[in-house]
């Protein structure tokens, strides 16, 4: 779930580095995000100043998994839980870290190929010193051909709007 990028506020990086730190399984965490995602209503609960903590370690209890309780209550307890979807963008990126995997995402008028896609991610594995490139592909038939590869805030632009607009700013520049 690496779909959109979440700016990070302090709280919420200290709890997700606490959480990576705690070394709790991955298929632990993402099937909390499961949980909250699909029963919006046990967020409700959890982020509600007027829901008792106690009510709020019960449900705790009962709903996630066990690994997650403990360092869920932590969060209730200090009134955090409205961070928990950056908590986990900040546990991801600590776990990627880790893990040597770069992130792109290919703004494409046309999908790639197997093999292209390959050699992008062998380029980005090359270029960031990662064991693994995942590439997010994304159709913008606004960019007429070509494409856009963005990882972080690097941008390659081999789009044929990007190349028009180059030329615009040289014609324009040179009078």
């Amino acid at each position: 779930m690496k779909t959109k990028e979440i700016r990070c506020s302090s709280p919420a990086v200290t709890y997700g580095k606490v959480l990576f730190e705690m070394k709790v399984p991955e298929e632990a965490v993402s099937r909390t995000r499961q949980i909250l995602a699909e029963v919006p209503q046990i967020a409700e609960i959890l982020q509600n100043p007027t829901v008792a903590m106690r009510k709020k370690q019960t449900v705790i209890d009962k709903v996630f998994p066990e690994v997650m309780r403990k360092f869920l209550k932590t969060v209730c307890a200090y009134q955090r839980t409205s961070l928990l979807e950056e908590i986990f963008a900040s546990y991801d990126r600590l776990r990627d870290e880790e893990a040597d995997v770069v992130h792109a995402v290919l703004l494409c008028t046309t999908v790639p190929g197997e093999e292209q896609k390959k050699g992008m991610e062998d380029f980005l594995c090359r270029k960031y010193g990662a064991k693994t490139a995942q590439i997010e592909v994304r159709k913008d038939d606004t960019l007429v051909g070509g494409f856009i590869l963005r990882v972080g805030s690097d941008e390659y632009d081999r789009s044929v709007k990007g190349s028009m607009d180059r030329l615009a700013q040289k014609i324009a520049g040179g009078r």
